[in-house]
């Protein structure tokens, strides 16, 4: 099982330091402040969970999953900074996402993440931990949507996501929304998982 897992995660740390480097070859000697993107992102996750009590709100939690999915993103470019390898980097973070430091509700655990990075100037994956159980977000789960949304984004570059020629909306449907679909019909777990999530998008784009 750990080996399974580490291997997911050796995956999703190659996929995303090729997105980064999609962004920035450069992007180690950037000096990005990833610890603030995931402070952010921690904000925008509470309101979708609903915290206002003066007025009526409902929690959307498909919405707070999204952004831990966000989160992982940067949280992983952060680890990657480290002069740790790449194979001591997953065999940490296989190790701390199974044992989440302890059980909270929703809100607080965002405010327990958000708090420490702020504190401390660097991703945490123990805390990170806990918000995926509050979440009720597997390591799996995470596994499938994490590709999916590297996949895509890789595809909006590759079709003219800087240049704004890029189609978001087709057939009255966002990308994500397509995405959805097309990762409830593919099983994570099988070879070239991410080349067929990219090929699934490509036939279901449009054609000029």
């Amino acid at each position: 099982m750990e080996t399974i897992m580490k291997e997911k995660v050796l995956t999703m740390l190659k996929m995303q330091d090729a997105m980064n480097r999609r962004v920035n070859p450069d992007w180690r000697e950037a000096g990005y402040a990833w610890h603030r993107a995931i402070w952010t992102e921690c904000a925008e996750m509470l309101d979708h969970c609903g915290w206002k009590w003066w007025k009526h709100q409902k929690p959307d939690m498909e919405q707070v999953r999204l952004e831990i999915v966000d989160i992982w993103h940067f949280t992983m470019s952060d680890m990657l900074l480290t002069d740790a390898t790449d194979d001591d980097i997953a065999s940490r973070i296989v190790k701390e996402i199974q044992q989440p430091e302890k059980s909270m509700d929703i809100r607080e655990a965002i405010e327990n993440l958000a708090l420490r990075v702020l504190q401390t100037g660097a991703a945490d994956t123990s805390i990170f931990a806990n918000l995926m159980q509050a979440a009720e977000l597997s390591f799996d789960e995470l596994f499938r949507r994490y590709i999916g949304k590297n996949v895509l984004n890789f595809f909006r570059q590759d079709h003219g996501y800087g240049d704004g020629s890029y189609i978001k909306v087709w057939n009255d449907r966002e990308d994500n929304e397509h995405l959805a679909d097309i990762l409830a019909d593919i099983n994570p777990d099988m070879g070239g998982y991410a080349d067929e999530v990219y090929k699934r998008l490509q036939q279901a784009y449009p054609k000029n």
